[in-house]
C-alpha cells in the first residue's frame, strides 16, 4: 500500500508543477528600477498627464503566481516611480480589454483586497529581506495599508499610515496615482537609498495574481526576498514622525431600572519617532468606544473560545509581541476572502493554538468581556541593526464589581540570525494593585527558515504566580514543509499543570499534544476551465496528560475541490475521542456526565466565489456526540451592490440529542454597510444567540474628515427575546490628529 501511494505521489508531481521555468531565487535579481526625480511639484488626480511621468523608467511584464505561475500575466501592469523631497511618487497603468467588468464592490479603508480588482505595493525600506510596507488600491481610489514581518509570518493590517491616492477607470482599463510621504515610513539614513520593491495586481474576474518580481504560488507578496531593487533614491533624510491625536466623547446611556447617564471625556494619543527605526506610543485615558463588537460563537466544546483583538492601540505593531506557533497565514487569508462566513469552514472540536504567551485581550478587558478603563500606556517598538524591539507598559483603572487596578509590563526582543530567522525572548508581568497577586511569564522562542519550503519553530516557557509552586512550564517543537504539491507538518506541545499565563491565551492546560497534518494539492491541465486545484488532506491531534493517559483525540480527514472562480467545495469526516473526569455543562439546561466517549461526524461544506453580487456558503455535519447525537447546519451570504452597499448574513443551528437531555440553538449574525465614499461609512452589526437570550446591535457612522482623522457616531443596544431594552449607549467621538 506504501508503495502505491508513492508511486501516485511520484506520478503527479510533475503534473502538478510542470512548466515552472522560472529560478525564484536569481529572478528577482533581473528587476531593477532607479526611482526619478521631479522636475516639479505632482498633482495627485488619478492622470498621469505631467511630464515627469514620461521619464520614469517603467516596471512592467508582470509574472502570474495564480492560476498558472510562471505564465505571464493575462493583462499588462506598468508602473513607473518618481520622488521628490517629500513623497514617493507611483504612477500606475493597470490594461484591460473589458474595463465594465473590473470588479469595484468595496471602499472601505482596509478594504478586502481579495475579493475586488486591485494594486499592490511592498515596500522593504530597510532592505533587510525580512520585513515591508504594504499599500493597496483599487479602480475606486480606496486603501488599504499594513506591515509585514519575517516575511509574512506576521502581518498587521491594523496599521494605518498617511498617504493619498486617486484612481479611475479608462477605455483601456484603469489608472492610480500614489503619493507615499517618507515620513510615513522607516528608513535609513543613507546618502543614497536601496529598497526592496514587488508590486501585486489582482484581475478579479480572473481570480488571477501576478506579480513584477515573481513569486510561487505557495507564497505571497510579503516574500520580500523575492522582490526587486528599487535605487536611486538620493538625499532623504528621515522624518521626525512626531504625531498627536487629542480625542473628545461624550455619551448617554441607559440600563433597565437604571436612570439615564451621560459622560464626557477626553485623552490623547501621541506617536514619536525614536531614531530611524524605533516608534514611541503613548496613550492617557485610552478609549476604545469606536471598536466593532464581538462577532459571537456558540460554544459546544470544553475549553475557552478565542475571540481576537480589535482595538487599533493594541493591534498596530502586535507581531512584535508575538509569542507561539506562527500565524496561520492560510486562515488568514481564507477570513480575508469570504467574511462572515469563514467560522464556517472548521469541522470537529475548535482546538486552536496551545499558547499565546501575551494575549492584548487580558488587558483592559474583564473575562466577561465587561471594558475596564485604560489609565495610561506607553509602547516602544522598531528595528535597531539585527533586533527587533518591543517594551509596552500599560496601567488600568479599578471598575466597581468587575476588576481591580492592575499593571502590566511586556518585553519582547528577537535576533535575527541566518538567513531568515530568529531567536527571542519575552518577559510579561502582571501586578494587581492594593494587592499581593502577580503574575510572571519568561519564554525563549526561535523561528528557523532551513530553506524556501521547510521551517521549524520552538518555544520554551515558565510562570511565576502567587500560591503556585512547581510544574509551571510550557514548550513546544515543530517542523513544516510547504511545497507546491505537498505539504505536512507534526508537533509536540506540552503545558503543564500550573503553568499559568494569565496575560496569554491558552485553552487547555496540564496537557501533552501530538499534532500531525498532511495535504496534497493537486492540478492537472484537464480540470482548468473550473477546477483549480483538488486537495485531499489529513489532520490528527492527540492529547494525553501530563502522566500520559489519554484525555482527547481528533482525526480529520478532508477532499477539497477549489474552483477557478474562488469558491470550494469541501466534504470530510470527523473522528472525536474525549475523556470527562469532571462534569460538562455543554448548555445551561444540559450537563454530560463523566465517562469515556467516541463519536464521529461527517460534513459537507460549499463557499461561492466571494467576489460576485451575490454568493453563498453552506455547511451541513451530522453524526454521533458524546452520549447521543448532533446536527448542525451553517448558511450565510453577501449581496453586494457594487460599489456602495453590502449585506451579510450567517446563521448557525445546533441541535443536539444527549442521554443527559436535548437542546438546539441558533446564532443569526447580520452585517450592512453602506459606503458615501472613501472616507464616509456606515456600518451595522446585529446579532440574535438563543443561548443568551439576546439581541445584539452595534451601529458605527464614521467620517474620516482628515487623514488619520475621525468622527464617530456609535449605538450600541442590546435587548432580550422580547424585545426589552437591557441597555443602551449613543457615543459621539471626535480625534484629530496633528502631525510635526
Amino acid at each position: 500500500m506504501t508503495r502505491i501511494a508513492i508511486g501516485i505521489l511520484l506520478w503527479s508531481v510533475p503534473a502538478a508543477t510542470a512548466g515552472q521555468q522560472i529560478d525564484y531565487q536569481t529572478a528577482h535579481l533581473e528587476r531593477q528600477l532607479t526611482a526619478v526625480r521631479t522636475s516639479g511639484p505632482l498633482t495627485i488626480d488619478g492622470v498621469l498627464d505631467e511630464a515627469d511621468w514620461n521619464a520614469a523608467p517603467v516596471a512592467k511584464d508582470f509574472i502570474q503566481s495564480e492560476p498558472n505561475e510562471g505564465a505571464k500575466a493575462t493583462f499588462d501592469t506598468e508602473v513607473r516611480i518618481l520622488y521628490d523631497d517629500s513623497y514617493l511618487y507611483f504612477g500606475v497603468k493597470a490594461f484591460d480589454p473589458e474595463p465594465s467588468k473590473l470588479i469595484i464592490t468595496d471602499l472601505t479603508r482596509d478594504y478586502n483586497t481579495r475579493s475586488v480588482d486591485s494594486f499592490g505595493i511592498v515596500l522593504d525600506t530597510f532592505h533587510d529581506r525580512r520585513n515591508s510596507y504594504m499599500f493597496h488600491t483599487n479602480p475606486a481610489g480606496a486603501k488599504f495599508d499594513g506591515q509585514s514581518f519575517n516575511e509574512g509570518q506576521a502581518f498587521d493590517r491594523n496599521w494605518d499610515g498617511v498617504w493619498h491616492t486617486r484612481a479611475r477607470v479608462t477605455e483601456d482599463g484603469w489608472v492610480a496615482e500614489i503619493a507615499i510621504p517618507f515620513r510615513t515610513v522607516k528608513f535609513r539614513n543613507l546618502a543614497e537609498q536601496s529598497w526592496g520593491v514587488n508590486f501585486l495586481r489582482r484581475n478579479r474576474r480572473l481570480n488571477e495574481d501576478s506579480q513584477w518580481s515573481p513569486i510561487p504560488r505557495i507564497h505571497t507578496t510579503t516574500r520580500v526576498s523575492l522582490a526587486g531593487t528599487m535605487e536611486g533614491l538620493q538625499g532623504l533624510t528621515p522624518g521626525s514622525n512626531f504625531k498627536i491625536t487629542p480625542y473628545a466623547r461624550g455619551d448617554v446611556a441607559k440600563a433597565a431600572d437604571v436612570e439615564r447617564t451621560q459622560d464626557l471625556t477626553g485623552g490623547i494619543d501621541a506617536k514619536v519617532g525614536v531614531g530611524s527605526g524605533l516608534t514611541l506610543d503613548l496613550t492617557a485615558n485610552t478609549d476604545f468606544s469606536e471598536v466593532e463588537a464581538d462577532v459571537q460563537q456558540v460554544n459546544l466544546t470544553r475549553f475557552s473560545l478565542f475571540f481576537p483583538e480589535k482595538r487599533d492601540f493594541f493591534l498596530e505593531n502586535s507581531g512584535v509581541f508575538r509569542f507561539g506557533p506562527p500565524e496561520d497565514a492560510r486562515r488568514r487569508r481564507f477570513q480575508g476572502s469570504f467574511g462572515l462566513g469563514a467560522g464556517s469552514l472548521g469541522g470537529g472540536q475548535a482546538r486552536g493554538n496551545d499558547l499565546l504567551l501575551f494575549f492584548s485581550r487580558r488587558i483592559g478587558l474583564s473575562a466577561d468581556g465587561d471594558e475596564v478603563p485604560v489609565r495610561a500606556g506607553g509602547r516602544l517598538t522598531g528595528r535597531s541593526g539585527p533586533y527587533e524591539l518591543g517594551f509596552m507598559n500599560i496601567q488600568t483603572g479599578e471598575e466597581a464589581g468587575i476588576a481591580n487596578a492592575e499593571n502590566f509590563t511586556v518585553a519582547r526582543i528577537k535576533r535575527n540570525i541566518f538567513r531568515n530567522s530568529d531567536i527571542g525572548v519575552m518577559f510579561i508581568n502582571k501586578e494587581t494593585m492594593e494587592s499581593d497577586h502577580f503574575n510572571r511569564s519568561l519564554g525563549f522562542d526561535t523561528n528557523l527558515r532551513l530553506n524556501t519550503l521547510m521551517d521549524v519553530n520552538a518555544y520554551f516557557a515558565k510562570t511565576a504566580t502567587q500560591g503556585l509552586e512547581g510544574e509551571d512550564l510550557a514548550g513546544r517543537a515543530a517542523f513544516s514543509y510547504n511545497g507546491r504539491a505537498v505539504a505536512f507538518g507534526t508537533s509536540f506541545s506540552t503545558l503543564q499543570d500550573n503553568f499559568n499565563p494569565e496575560v496569554g491565551f491558552a485553552p487547555r492546560k496540564g496537557i501533552k499534544r501530538s499534532s500531525g497534518n498532511i495535504q496534497y494539492n493537486y492540478r492537472q491541465s484537464w480540470a482548468r476551465g473550473t477546477l483549480r486545484e483538488i486537495r485531499p488532506s489529513a489532520e490528527v491531534d492527540y492529547f494525553t496528560d501530563q502522566q500520559g493517559t489519554v484525555v482527547s483525540r481528533y482525526f480529520n480527514l478532508r477532499l477539497t475541490f477549489r474552483l477557478q472562480s474562488g469558491g470550494f467545495v469541501s466534504l470530510g469526516r470527523n473522528a472525536n475521542l474525549e475523556q470527562l473526569d469532571e462534569p460538562f455543562e455543554i448548555h445551561p439546561d444540559v450537563t454530560i456526565a463523566p465517562g469515556f466517549f467516541t463519536f464521529d461526524d461527517y460534513f459537507v461544506t460549499a463557499f461561492s466565489d466571494p467576489s460576485r453580487t451575490l454568493s453563498g456558503n453552506a455547511r451541513v455535519s451530522q453524526g454521533d456526540f458524546y452520549s447521543g447525537t448532533k446536527r448542525s447546519y451553517s448558511l450565510g451570504g453577501a449581496l453586494r451592490v457594487a460599489p456602495r452597499f453590502t449585506l451579510e448574513a450567517a446563521w448557525s443551528f445546533n441541535d443536539v440529542e444527549l442521554a443527559e437531555g436535548t437542546f438546539s440553538t441558533h446564532l443569526l449574525t447580520t452585517r450592512a454597510r453602506y459606503t458615501f465614499s472613501t472616507s464616509v461609512f456606515l456600518n451595522a452589526l446585529v446579532q440574535f444567540n438563543t443561548v443568551t437570550e439576546e439581541v445584539a446591535s452595534n451601529i458605527r457612522f464614521n467620517i474620516i474628515h482628515r487623514p488619520l482623522s475621525d468622527f464617530f457616531l456609535v449605538y450600541n443596544d442590546l435587548r432580550n427575546e422580547s424585545g426589552e431594552v437591557i441597555d443602551r449607549q449613543l457615543i459621539a467621538k471626535f480625534t484629530y490628529l496633528f502631525d510635526f
